[in-house]
């Protein structure tokens, strides 16, 4: 599977690292070079600096040939819009954002985005285990 990721965080990096050990082919984009110091050294993806609200950062990523896109930045506005221009500019057959507002990402649910709230399921994991 071919995939662009979003955002070289914490999340972005491990994400990247998992699927290029189970053999996809991975792109992290990132506006900061810095951010790609999480990836591990043998990491066999591409890291590429660029906006990821930018189309001629999105293509050179190659979100035209990409199976999924993945938005992890840690802005929410950011991850909604480029899970849009993803979706209904480029076609992506799957696109997945993190939302860490709960509200927002109900709404965004209901609107069709793939979302995830980690605001959500850590507020959820605590739950269960108190009540254990």
């Amino acid at each position: 599977m071919k995939v662009v990721i979003m955002g070289c965080g914490r999340v972005g990096a491990h994400l990247a690292m998992l699927l290029d050990e189970d053999g996809h082919e991975v792109t992290v984009l990132d506006h900061d070079s810095y951010s790609f110091r999480r990836l591990p050294p043998a990491f066999k993806g591409r890291a590429l600096l660029g906006q990821g609200l930018d189309h001629e950062a999105l293509k050179k990523a190659g979100i035209e040939q990409a199976d999924v896109f993945i938005a992890v930045t840690q802005g929410d506005n950011r991850n909604v819009m480029a899970a849009q221009m993803a979706r209904h500019i480029f076609n992506v057959p799957r696109v997945l954002c993190r939302i860490y507002d709960p509200l927002r990402e109900e709404m965004y649910s209901n609107l069709g985005l793939e979302s995830l709230s980690p605001t959500t399921v850590i507020a959820q994991q605590f739950k269960a285990m108190i009540e254990k």
